[in-house]
């Protein structure tokens, strides 16, 4: 990917969707018949593309008990508690985080039980990698003190061995097999939610980070209506029990390039806040821990060769250094024996890398996806969990960008908000919204507007091998693009993150227009 400069323009010229030219005002002149659209004033960036998020997660999360930002136990409680009033069947939710409450400990089922006992619970963690459940759940599923957990799973039991209601990483599936499975209507309605979301905040294409066999059915069905709201570059689940089937289908795309599936998720290590990352040497507030893998080596290198062969690229999570480590070495050895070093495959996440791996993302050309707003949520809780020695290489993304990888950039929503602003500001600054700390958490590691912009934008194009159709406003690429009430590139760095959406237009259609009559676009 050529990394060009970026150029500014007052006219875009559109036809069929796609960009004709840009240039200054003159170029009307050249188009005497065409139908002027006047934007105000207002700035113009090309549509912003979020390398993942979890489409389905983000859209039930907006009918599901939110508990994002909750700073306590009690607080939880006192949400769930109004939420059950209304609500039959099983209650789920998600966003609850430790590390935001007084005493960081795991919660339990009596938590819960004190609020609604007689209905299961189910508490993803923040960012899925723990679920926190009531008894009910735990009677329901049949969980005792003689349960074994999963290879690459945990059950946080209390001191006399019984479960304490928390379940990590592979261990949750203990849990969700018990579950009622969403019909394809939920799922597409869910989809339609979280389109709507992600148009508010000027994300015209993003990458979904891991699907199962009923939602790849839901998009395929969804992209030949021709009726998707949003561009979705999706990977198949590498946990899922069907994969064989969907790699057997081969790779999708529609011709309109609204849905593109041509890659596999692969899931190599937990999260940090749940201790789940796979760690070289031990959690520094956890001795004698070393996180989670939820694979073997030999295990990737029988998925990565398995998507290969089928001509799909390997996206694989990989948060700790010891998981980044081993991921490396199995892409390594597959593209030895199998090939598939062109596929532009991908390490999801690449937080905590070791130095002597960066230069390794490079050399076997994998591209690191990562989610700038990760290290601001990360830092404090990051600086407990691993010494110095281990942030050495974290969230490194200017050393990445100065070897020439292609970092694409993202949310990982709902883990975190979606709002792409967020992430840029992340970015730009590695401060809190209270410009904390004082000149950026590991500062060397911090981008300029123009790189960050890139990596929300080519970035993102460019691991989907889009980066001819989408990314930049040039000749003949679609017309994806977003109109903002600030200058992004000459506003307050502290105000970055406020940047609100006025519209969201992808081939030259409107699909989001902010509700307000201060500020429109008359056609």
């Amino acid at each position: 990917m050529q990394k060009g400069e970026i150029q500014q323009f007052s006219t875009l010229v559109i036809k069929d969707g796609k960009v004709v030219k840009i240039g200054d005002d003159k170029l009307k002149n050249s188009f005497p018949n065409a139908e002027l659209i006047d934007a105000k004033g207002n700035t113009l960036l090309p549509g912003l593309v979020d390398a993942h998020g979890h489409v389905i997660g983000l859209g039930n999360n907006l009918s599901q008990l939110d508990l994002r930002g909750a700073k306590s136990v009690n607080e939880i409680t006192d949400k769930l508690k109004k939420f059950a009033a209304n609500k039959q069947g099983w209650i789920i939710g998600r966003g609850w985080n430790q590390e935001l409450w007084h005493n960081t400990g795991f919660p339990t089922a009596t938590d819960l039980d004190n609020v609604v006992n007689n209905q299961p619970v189910v508490l993803s963690r923040v960012d899925g990698h723990a679920i926190w459940v009531n008894s009910k759940v735990l009677e329901l599923a049949g969980i005792t003190a003689q349960t074994v957990a999963p290879n690459g799973g945990e059950i946080i039991k209390d001191e006399f061995g019984n479960p304490t209601g928390i379940f990590i990483d592979k261990a949750e599936s203990l849990i969700t097999q018990h579950m009622p499975a969403p019909s394809k209507q939920n799922i597409s309605d869910s989809l339609d939610a979280a389109g709507e979301h992600l148009l508010s905040l000027g994300i015209t294409s993003t990458h979904d980070a891991g699907i199962d066999k009923a939602t790849w059915e839901v998009y395929k069905n969804r992209s030949e209506l021709g009726n998707l709201p949003l561009r979705i570059v999706a990977m198949l689940s590498g946990a899922s029990p069907d994969l064989k089937v969907m790699l057997k289908a081969g790779r999708y795309k529609d011709a309109n390039d609204f849905m593109s599936i041509r890659s596999v998720k692969v899931y190599a290590d937990g999260a940090l806040g749940s201790r789940g990352a796979a760690l070289i040497e031990e959690y520094a507030d956890r001795a004698g821990h070393h996180g989670l893998m939820l694979e073997t080596q030999e295990k990737l290198e029988e998925l990565f060769t398995l998507s290969f062969k089928r001509g799909f690229s390997a996206n694989t999570h990989a948060i700790g250094d010891k998981a980044n480590q081993i991921v490396l070495d199995a892409y390594q050895n597959v593209f030895k024996k199998t090939g598939g070093i062109l596929l532009r495959n991908r390490i999801e996440h690449a937080q905590i890398v070791t130095p002597d791996d960066i230069p390794r993302f490079k050399a076997l050309k994998i591209i690191p996806s990562m989610q700038p707003v990760h290290a601001t949520s990360d830092m404090h809780m990051a600086e407990q969990r691993l010494t110095d020695k281990q942030l050495s290489g974290a969230y490194a993304w200017q050393t990445f960008l100065q070897q020439g990888s292609v970092v694409a950039a993202g949310s990982d929503y709902p883990v975190e908000l979606a709002n792409p602003f967020d992430g840029l500001y992340s970015a730009i600054t590695r401060m809190d919204h209270s410009q904390l700390p004082d000149s950026g958490w590991r500062a060397s590691e911090i981008l300029s507007r123009e790189d960050a912009l890139r990596a929300f934008t080519l970035g993102g194009a460019y691991a989907a091998h889009q980066e001819f159709k989408i990314g930049s406003l040039e000749q003949s690429k679609w017309a994806d693009f977003i109109l903002i009430d600030k200058d992004y590139f000459k506003v307050p760095v502290s105000e970055i993150y406020k940047t609100n959406v006025l519209q969201t237009w992808i081939a030259g259609t409107l699909r989001y227009k902010k509700d307000t009559t201060e500020q429109t676009i008359d056609k």
